[in-house]
């Protein structure tokens, strides 16, 4: 039976097992006996391993941390790493986020394009190999990660005590295959606030890889006309209500991926700038016009002194993604993707040039430096193969500014699961993967794995 037409045969079960994974709300909690990122992904772990089970793979729970599903015998092995944890779904979804259904043959929910829906994609994929009698003389391995969206310590766990895949690649991004990823700063702006200001709170976002939707700061001694007039003005949704001579101003923005800020609208950015327009003179004035001069609607951080580019992988790109004033401190948390052929201490040292003149510390979070492949590289040109015979598209091989699982071992890349041109809607309220996309990545990814078997 020729492989696209057993991935036919099993549309109706890879879309069954999508929605049932996108039901188990898996966004990290704390940990609980021994679930070390909560009931939630553990469940969904559970989950993928069962079905695994249930193909004949060979599964291993590893501690709750990670697991995997293997086919196949011998020394070399195909990785596919992928991860089973979401971020928080936001709010105003025209759909709720963990019923997967399906609408205009569209499978909504948290997690259907990022990452649950392209695992769901692969299992199905390496049972289409298991299936189809192709000779396994290389073993074909599933990495189920458990906390990819929140410092990789499911992966990180795996790999210091289960054996690292030969090749591997991650459905994770966006297709062609990818032999670029930028490098990724998380760090925290921070500024000591020492006397009683006129804004005595600002709260927003979710995560530093999340554009944030919503934004809110609490202000003596504000006109509610002012702030309606503002927001009729810009074009800008405000709400804003009054608790005694403090107003509460609330600010909404459009969630994005944290390396596609141009795709989102920034909440906490917008709110900074209307701030701003009130001229404060106090401390936490200071630190908001800092704001609105050297942040402001930028992505690119030109104006606090990290504007740099290169041919290999564009520009950086620079994401606020939480702030939290309250008592006697100011934190932005931001999202940092740096070009592939810099180091890092270059980002650190522009922005040290102007952030040190407002007295403001950088305090580092998280990093993962670039990693880079030559478009000439075998496994790049093998699933470049695939790729273009199953579209008929002869682009390129890509760059990107997410951060994948390719980072985590050598020898490994992005491979899909958004087709060029689609909307990028990970981290974004009404997720959701179309049924036909779905099964097109399905045949690709096993034809892909047809071919490394080779």
């Amino acid at each position: 039976m020729r492989l696209e037409e057993r991935i036919t045969d099993l549309k109706e079960d890879i879309i069954k097992s999508t929605q049932e994974i996108i039901r188990i709300k898996s966004v990290k909690a704390e940990p609980d006996g021994d679930m070390p990122f909560g009931k939630g992904v553990n469940d969904c772990l559970n989950y993928a391993l069962s079905l695994c089970e249930s193909f004949g793979f060979k599964t291993k729970n590893v501690d709750n941390y990670a697991g995997y599903g293997e086919i196949g015998e011998g020394s070399e092995m195909i990785g596919i790493l992928v991860h089973l944890d979401v971020v928080p779904e936001g709010d105003n979804w025209t759909y709720p986020p963990y019923e997967a259904k399906i609408h205009d043959d569209k499978i909504y929910g948290r997690g259907t394009i990022d990452d649950k829906g392209p695992a769901i994609s692969a299992i199905y994929a390496m049972k289409a190999i298991k299936d189809s009698g192709i000779p396994l003389n290389k073993r074909i391995r599933i990495i189920f990660g458990t906390d990819e969206e929140s410092g990789w310590e499911g992966i990180n766990y795996y790999l210091e005590r289960e054996e690292v895949p030969t090749m591997a690649f991650t459905p994770d991004a966006d297709f062609p295959a990818i032999h670029g990823e930028k490098g990724i700063l998380m760090f925290d702006l921070v500024k000591k606030i020492n006397r009683e200001c006129r804004v005595t709170k600002i709260k927003g976002g979710n995560r530093p890889n999340m554009v944030p939707d919503y934004a809110e700061a609490h202000v003596k001694d504000l006109d509610l006309n002012l702030v309606y007039e503002y927001g009729k003005n810009n074009n800008i949704k405000i709400d804003a209500g009054k608790e005694g001579d403090t107003t509460i101003v609330k600010f909404y923005g459009v969630s994005a991926h944290g390396s596609l800020p141009e795709s989102g609208d920034n909440a906490i950015s917008k709110l900074m700038v209307f701030l701003d327009t009130l001229d404060m003179n106090d401390e936490v004035g200071q630190f908001i016009n800092f704001y609105k001069d050297k942040i402001g609607m930028e992505y690119y951080g030109q104006s606090i002194g990290c504007g740099f580019e290169d041919k290999e992988s564009g520009k950086l790109i620079f994401n606020v993604g939480v702030i939290d004033f309250s008592d006697d401190e100011i934190k932005v948390s931001v999202n940092v993707r740096y070009p592939v052929t810099y180091e890092k201490d270059a980002i650190y040292d522009g922005m040290k040039s102007v952030t040190n003149t407002y007295d403001i510390d950088i305090v580092e979070t998280d990093y993962m430096a670039p990693i880079y492949m030559p478009k000439d590289h075998a496994l790049i040109e093998r699933l470049m193969k695939v790729y273009r015979e199953e579209t008929g598209d002869n682009r390129e091989p890509i760059t990107i500014g997410g951060g994948t699982y390719a980072r985590s071992m050598e020898n490994a890349v992005a491979f899909g699961p958004l087709f060029p041109g689609q909307v990028e809607l990970a981290h974004q309220k009404d997720e959701y993967i179309g049924i036909d996309h779905l099964m097109k990545m399905t045949v690709i990814y096993t034809k892909a794995l047809a071919e490394l078997l080779k």
